[in-house]
């Protein structure tokens, strides 16, 4: 008991899960089942399933963070697999651990609290730092990378598509200005260059949408998506459920047309009658929210949306 205690304060520490129970419960969990969780962070959500599963089922939780590992210890082992990776690779580690198929997975797309809050990691416009935002810091660019490589068009599109800023171009035309005259590599040095362009009563909102967008092109977050949408597709059993939170309209636009149509592109396949042939049936057909209780309890909760959808 004191260690569960432990590993509770721990994971709390790390990250407060959204929609817990709600989300949970869309999994309507059978005890001897077999569940992905997909996104572990500070391993609350994996906490809630394996209370609710018995001897005979199995959790396979995966992240690709090495501080994400480190809340994966003390889980029961014969009933717990952790695995070390981005979740696009979904079904080739299923498949590596002898798994054909899953009776239900869970996704939180939100970024844990503890990434805004280490100012190592680069998330946050809150504290001085580099530039990083990469999940995995074993691989691939930095967001200094980024504002240092690649050019004017690049960053507009960057700026536009992930974070739906109507300054896209002006931002990327004096980010390349500036960086002729000195690299970018702090989180000070990029607010230098961005945050005149925003008037004081908007400047927060704006510039997340800027450390949005770049942290979901240093992660490569969209396609990691859609390739996990279609390997949970692949993996689900008849029956099994699909639990995904939501945090902003690109990833949930993408969630709603595969429960929808089948595809993340939304297209619809209709047969004779005019049914939409799809994978899914969905169990609610208005997204859940947060309650204002936990919205006043967890700030971060309140853009949430959660969707279910059931393998047909």
């Amino acid at each position: 008991m004191k260690e569960d205690a432990m590993m509770a304060e721990q994971g709390t520490a790390y990250h407060v899960p959204v929609l817990l129970k709600e989300s949970v419960d869309g999994l309507n969990i059978g005890q001897g089942g077999c569940y992905v969780d997909v996104t572990f962070g500070g391993g609350g959500h994996s906490r809630e399933i394996m209370s609710r599963l018995d001897r005979n089922g199995h959790l396979y939780s995966f992240d690709q963070d090495a501080d994400a590992e480190k809340n994966a210890e003390g889980f029961d082992a014969e009933r717990f697999t952790f695995v070390r990776s981005n979740f696009r690779f979904l079904k080739n580690f299923l498949k590596y651990h002898g798994v054909e198929q899953i009776d239900g997975l869970l996704a939180d797309l939100g970024v844990s609290s503890h990434h805004f809050d280490d100012s190592e990691r680069g998330f946050s416009f809150r504290f001085e730092g580099k530039l990083d935002m990469r999940m995995n810091q074993r691989a691939g660019l930095t967001a200094a990378d980024v504002v240092n490589t690649y050019d004017e068009k690049q960053l507009a599109d960057v700026f536009y598509l992930y974070g739906e800023l109507k300054q896209s171009r002006k931002l990327a035309a004096a980010i390349v200005k500036a960086r002729q005259a000195k690299m970018v590599v702090t989180i000070g040095d990029f607010l230098e260059i961005v945050k005149p362009f925003f008037r004081n009563e908007r400047e927060k909102k704006e510039l997340a949408k800027v450390f949005q967008a770049l942290r979901i092109e240093v992660n490569h977050e969209m396609d990691a998506l859609r390739d996990m949408l279609k390997g949970a597709t692949e993996m689900l059993r008849p029956g099994g459920r699909l639990v995904v939170i939501t945090y902003h309209s690109l990833e949930d636009r993408i969630v709603k047309n595969l429960m929808k149509t089948g595809n993340v592109e939304g297209k619809e396949d209709k047969d004779f009658f005019g049914r939409v042939n799809t994978p899914y049936r969905l169990v609610n057909r208005q997204v859940i929210v947060p309650s204002e209780e936990e919205m006043l309890q967890n700030p971060r909760s309140r853009s949430a949306k959660l969707r279910v959808a059931e393998r047909v």
